[in-house]
């Protein structure tokens, strides 16, 4: 696996708890929007799980940065991440991943759930700058309205792209926009909001359990080779 040296640029706060850490690499890093990259935080020891882990990238291929975004615990990771300051050097390796956009489709629906959402942006961000206006459907799931990340971007896409439909998901909260949803996202609620959930590639990003459950109310109306997950578990 390939690694590579950045430099933190800037960090962009993007609710109370998730921080987007914008690097600078030394050479050009080539990636598909859906990958992800392991964070060294201890490149001297690759097997420190504790502080090597590993992180979708949240912003478009092409840029002069790359950018890993992270709901911040009390974890050792997250504390060190906390510490980094602007100028200051993060290895990284990869790109790994085959949960990737292929824009031969046309229809496409995500399935997203938490911090999840970072695969989604990087791909949403990829499409906006290609102008390629896909049929796309997105299912955000929260437990509050303030956990809702990169809701500006999201809201911006989808009034450029008028075939782009978002439903918000809150499971802890009955929230206040009329456009919002309080629940969980399950075969009902999929079968309501994307009715040709058949037709379409779908994504699904979140914790384990999520995905597992998220894809199992999937599988009777969508083919196994349309639906495409990724799980990251050490948040």
């Amino acid at each position: 696996m390939k690694l590579y040296r950045t430099i933190l640029s800037e960090r962009i706060r993007r609710t109370s708890t998730v921080e987007s850490f914008r690097l600078i690499p030394e050479e050009k890093i080539s990636f598909i929007p859906g990958q992800f990259t392991q964070v060294l935080l201890d490149h001297a020891n690759p097997g420190n799980h504790t502080l090597n882990k590993y992180l979708s990238f949240s912003s478009a291929p092409g840029r002069e940065y790359v950018e890993v975004s992270k709901r911040l615990t009390e974890s050792d990771f997250s504390g060190r991440l906390k510490s980094l300051r602007q100028g200051d050097e993060v290895w990284i390796s990869g790109p790994m991943g085959n949960c990737v956009l292929d824009t031969r489709r046309e229809k496409i629906a995500f399935l997203a759930g938490g911090i999840g959402i970072t695969p989604v942006i990087s791909i949403l961000e990829h499409l906006s700058d290609m102008k390629l206006e896909k049929d796309i459907v997105l299912l955000y799931s929260n437990r509050l309205e303030e956990d809702v990340a990169f809701k500006p971007e999201i809201d911006r896409w989808r009034m450029e792209n008028l075939r782009m439909k978002v439903f918000y998901i809150f499971s802890n909260c009955q929230p206040s926009d009329p456009d919002c949803f309080y629940g969980y996202i399950n075969e009902r609620f999929i079968s309501e909001k994307i009715p040709d959930a058949g037709e379409r590639t779908v994504f699904i990003f979140g914790p384990p359990e999520m995905v597992k459950t998220m894809s199992d109310a999937c599988r009777l109306n969508v083919p196994g080779e349309n639906i495409k997950t990724e799980r990251f578990t050490g948040y």
